[in-house]
């Protein structure tokens, strides 16, 4: 039996990069849908059900990070890849999108190629096997399986790559992680992201859980401990 191509949502108010970006994407192999504003965004991504979601920054009626907020906010699309298009190279606006649950960010201009890549590689790191099975420390509770978090048996969701940090640090309790080896880890290196992207993700776990178990070590990394 064939494995169904994975599913992939567009949004951008430019036609030329809805057409040039679905059209190769769509030649390797992928399922595309198209959204021309963020309502649209948003309507579409509840009928086509994508595995990713790229959405401009900059859109009408809804900008992205709106769009991004409003899916994050409901269950299906809690564990769905949701990554920027943006041609914003201020801090603050990357910050904000990551703070409201986007998993990365992709630059214009857009060059087909690098977009296939970096797409290619976000679905490459989504396929990996867990490394970890189902961990116990403490009250906290971490099922890899269900990509679900427990504190004292009550059910905490994090969005995937608040997750998949979690579980990494939390792999090895007490080990001091390298900001460098986390990013490979966690993002990979066909994608290039910042280490305010860590500081980021890391409030966001810290706020959820209600608990102050991930320190920070100045100048090195990070440790999870309990």
């Amino acid at each position: 039996m064939s494995i169904p191509a994975k599913k992939i949502l567009i949004a951008d108010d430019e036609p030329d990069i809805l057409e040039i970006v679905s059209y190769n994407l769509m030649m390797h192999g992928y399922e595309v849908e198209t959204a021309k504003d963020g309502d649209q965004a948003i309507q579409k991504a509840r009928q086509f059900n994508p595995d990713l979601i790229i959405l401009d920054i900059m859109m009408p009626k809804k900008n992205g990070i709106e769009v991004c907020k409003i899916l994050r906010s409901m269950p299906e699309f809690q564990q769905t890849l949701i990554v920027f298009l943006t041609a914003l190279n201020d801090e603050l606006s990357h910050v904000k999108g990551l703070e409201y649950g986007a998993d990365d960010f992709i630059s214009k201009p857009i060059s087909p190629k690098i977009m296939v890549s970096k797409v290619n590689a976000f679905f490459r790191r989504l396929s990996k096997p867990d490394e970890v099975k189902s961990m116990e420390i403490g009250d906290l509770r971490i099922e890899p399986e269900e990509y679900m978090v427990y504190l004292k048996n009550e059910p905490i969701s994090l969005a995937k790559k608040e997750f998949e940090l979690l579980q990494y640090l939390a792999s090895r309790p007490g080990r001091v992680f390298l900001r460098g080896e986390i990013l490979n880890q966690i993002w990979g290196s066909d994608v290039i992201v910042g280490d305010r992207t860590i500081d980021v993700h890391i409030r966001k776990i810290r706020q959820k859980l209600g608990l102050d178990c991930i320190t920070t070590v100045k100048g090195v990394g990070y440790k999870f401990e309990i």
